[in-house]
């Protein structure tokens, strides 16, 4: 008796040389990020991610100039 067994390959290009990495959080965090994006009209996810990052890390060395000149 021969059995047949069909194998599938998904390949999938990715259009970008983007670093990637997985991140997670709670459903409050969650339901923060979807509000920003559709509030923002991101179209993915990861979009309104990245730019919740660089708008924190703009916060963050914003503050740190600060506090250097204060310190002069």
């Amino acid at each position: 008796m021969i059995h047949w067994c069909m194998l599938i390959i998904e390949v999938v290009f990715i259009a970008t040389n983007k670093a990637r990495y997985t991140v997670s959080v709670d459903n409050e965090l969650f339901k923060k990020i979807e509000d920003f994006r559709f509030d923002h009209r991101f179209q993915t996810r990861s979009e309104a991610t990245a730019e919740l990052i660089r708008l924190g890390l703009g916060t963050l060395n914003n503050g740190q100039d600060e506090q250097k000149k204060l310190q002069k």
